[in-house]
């Protein structure tokens, strides 16, 4: 019998072979590189996000558009079987995309009629008139005619610009009145989300003087012309948004940064003037406000805007859900048609509509 000597069964053993410690220190030491590479990229990306809020704003974008997407598919089966009379993508500036807007009236009107000017949502930096769309749809084919506005959302574009967009298109509808079927007497300022701020801010600077010098922007349309707001899931105090914290507090001091195109936007006049729960009026318009109980905006911003409208004697029309109140109802849960619960407030703000217009 032939044997091999020691030396030479340690130099022909196979990777399997070989003690078990060895393979423990082998992987445990790729191990490590990956832990290693993992720590350099959250690092790599703390450092990006920290000096610029594109990475964060295009991040929430992409959740916000499919969002949209789906509640604009979702909003259409609802739409009535009703001609219209449709102009879309009509320019009310010169930035393209940005300063365009869609027009929606019955085909059957044969004059002006009141006029709902709704702004798009989406935390200031995502979102599209044809989001709202559906919904301008179903307002207008009972007896409105509706206008969804677009402007440039941040970082594109960073406060005030999108101000000044939107009373450049209140200029436009109101020059352009006659040609689409616009009552200029009889306007409302609408929005959700964000562009319930917005839709707010451009009602206070139409109704407070001192508050448009504050701003340096001259409102394009009287304040005798302004005979509502409705307002859904919108932002009013920047200051109580500054104090969140978790994934949405994250997500809005994200938004905000990029919107506003400082970090500092708490502190400084963004924040102060974006608040117009600290600048409205007793002239502030006749208003509809709501917000869903699952939606922590309408304990944080709706409800005490509601309180600080009433308490001016403002006249102000409320749909707010018990806290318990089941299901609980997420944020522009109005957009969400298959529940009866937007069916509702659909209901309510057609109610209101009714009262405070005349067609």
């Amino acid at each position: 019998m032939t044997t091999s000597a020691p030396a030479e069964q340690s130099a022909t053993m196979t990777d399997d072979q070989r003690p078990r410690p060895i393979r423990r220190e082998r992987r445990w030491r790729r191990t490590k590189i990956a832990l290693l590479m993992v720590a350099v990229v959250a690092v790599i990306i703390g450092i990006v996000t920290s000096l610029s809020p594109w990475p964060s704003a295009i991040l929430i974008r992409a959740v916000f558009e499919k969002g949209g997407a789906e509640t604009a598919a979702e909003m259409q089966k609802h739409v009535p079987d009703v001609e219209l009379t449709e102009h879309l993508d009509m320019a009310y500036g010169d930035a393209g995309a940005d300063t365009t807007m869609d027009v929606f009236a019955p085909a059957s009107a044969s004059g002006p009629l009141p006029t709902v000017v709704w702004i798009h949502g989406g935390a200031w930096i995502s979102g599209e008139k044809e989001n709202v769309a559906p919904y301008l749809r179903i307002l207008a084919a009972e007896g409105y005619t509706t206008i969804g506005v677009n402007y440039t959302i941040g970082p594109e574009g960073v406060y005030p610009l999108a101000v000044t967009q939107l009373n450049e298109a209140l200029a436009y509808i109101d020059e352009h009145a006659a040609d689409l079927g616009v009552d200029p007497q009889q306007i409302v300022l609408a929005g959700d989300s964000a562009g319930g701020q917005l839709a707010s801010q451009m009602a206070t600077l139409v109704t407070n003087p001192d508050y448009a010098d504050i701003l340096g922007v001259e409102p394009s349309i009287e304040a005798s012309q302004l005979v509502a707001t409705i307002l859904n899931c919108g932002v009013y105090d920047l200051a109580a948004l500054a104090r969140l914290d978790g994934v949405a507090g994250w997500g809005f001091k994200s938004a905000m940064w990029a919107y506003s195109g400082t970090k500092t936007w708490a502190e400084d006049s963004t924040g102060a003037t974006m608040s117009t729960i600290d600048w409205v009026t007793a002239d502030f318009p006749t208003t509809y406000i709501s917000g869903g109980n699952g939606d922590g905006l309408t304990w944080l911003q709706s409800i005490p805007m509601a309180q600080r409208l009433d308490e001016l004697g403002v006249d102000v029309t409320t749909l707010f859900w018990p806290a318990p109140h089941e299901p609980s109802l997420p944020h522009e849960y109005q957009f969400h048609l298959d529940m009866p619960d937007a069916q509702t407030a659909l209901e309510r703000t057609l109610d209101f509509l009714d009262a405070h217009t005349t067609r």
